[in-house]
């Protein structure tokens, strides 16, 4: 599963309170103590080649720099007990819903969500071939998710869960995506409208006394859009549920903004039992410039309201420049994000960035 955002790049905690900053906080100045709290974030994946001496380097610099958390894409007790070794948090960054898992297609096809066509995800999979959803609707697939969880957080050098792909297939991919699968979404097309199995729609018609069927519109049915919010929400809560009994920290990579999330992916993170959050707020991918990184914040933690902090997700290559990481992370900041999560290759100019801005007076 190292193809973790291929897709996106080539086509496509016990947690501090959140606190609201408005839009005209960039004039004021926070205060030591507050700078003190930022915790900044990597996601990564491990390289079982590498050598503890040199990880011990290299997380130490990851130290200096401000991170204090990683999130690790694969399983490495290596990896994970040389980050500890050096303050680190070393968490596991779990793909949720999304799960080309060739022996589970093949021993529970029936797992796998369904569009508006009426395609199964695992003969049809939308945009790329890793795409294989499960539906959210399902209890062996709730059972299947909380078992995996389980056996992660037993481990004694995990200090805590991430998790990713935690939503539908999206119906609406980011903007800057649409020319490279010569497709034009202004509208939701059905081939990419999950979840239509049979146990959605008798759920849906528990739910709201309907019968999907007989929806004229379903993409435009505000019902079956909150049935959908509900079910990955519902998951998500499970999942916290397993983490707290483990007495150990679950947070989650989503889409950008609240806003985005619900209606791209049928997301609606701003309900979730989390320990911290951290939105791909992925600029580049919507064509928006470095200041919308700031707003995405906003966004983000005024509907939280406090509920658990928010790491602003940045993807490097959107950067031109080392300078111009330094507004995205600078917005962020200003805004009301806890921290930045960075995902890319880190260098040692972008180390001494994230440590510059996060000393900086004028934050």
């Amino acid at each position: 599963m190292n193809t973790r955002r291929n897709f996106v790049k080539s086509g496509l905690l016990a947690g501090i309170a959140a606190t609201v900053l408005p839009l005209t906080a960039s004039a004021a100045a926070l205060s030591a103590a507050e700078k003190k709290k930022w915790k900044h974030w990597v996601w990564t994946n491990p390289d079982l080649k590498d050598k503890e001496e040199d990880l011990a380097v290299l997380y130490k610099k990851y130290y200096d720099a401000g991170i204090r958390g990683i999130f690790f894409e694969e399983d490495s007790e290596k990896h994970f007990r040389a980050a500890k070794a050096q303050k680190l948090e070393a968490h596991r960054w779990m793909w949720t819903m999304n799960r080309r898992v060739e022996s589970l297609m093949a021993a529970h096809p029936e797992w796998y969500a369904v569009n508006r066509k009426g395609e199964n995800c695992i003969t049809h999979p939308p945009y790329v071939d890793y795409y294989r959803w499960l539906c959210p609707s399902k209890p062996e697939v709730h059972q299947y998710l909380e078992n995996e969880v389980q056996q992660i957080l037993d481990k004694d050098y995990v200090d805590g869960i991430h998790l990713d792909y935690v939503r539908y297939c999206d119906v609406i991919l980011p903007v800057n995506l649409w020319e490279n699968y010569k497709i034009e979404q202004t509208k939701e097309l059905p081939e990419y409208d999950y979840c239509y199995c049979d146990v959605c729609k008798e759920k849906f018609k528990a739910f709201r006394g309907q019968a999907l069927d007989s929806v004229a519109f379903p993409e435009a049915s505000l019902s079956w859009r909150q049935y959908r919010y509900n079910a990955i929400t519902t998951i998500v809560n499970k999942l916290a549920a397993v983490a707290a009994k483990h007495k150990k920290q679950i947070t989650a990579a989503v889409f950008p903004t609240p806003e985005v999330a619900r209606r791209n992916v049928r997301q609606d993170w701003t309900n979730w039992n989390l320990s911290g959050v951290c939105p791909m707020i992925y600029h580049g991918f919507y064509k928006e410039p470095v200041e919308w990184i700031g707003d995405a914040v906003a966004e983000g933690v005024h509907f939280l309201g406090g509920k658990f902090p928010l790491y602003a997700g940045l993807y490097l290559p959107d950067f031109k420049s080392n300078e111009e990481l330094k507004q995205g992370m600078q917005h962020a900041l200003k805004h009301g994000a806890k921290g930045i999560s960075l995902f890319g290759k880190i260098d040692e100019e972008i180390l001494a960035s994230l440590k510059s801005v996060s000393d900086n007076s004028y934050i």
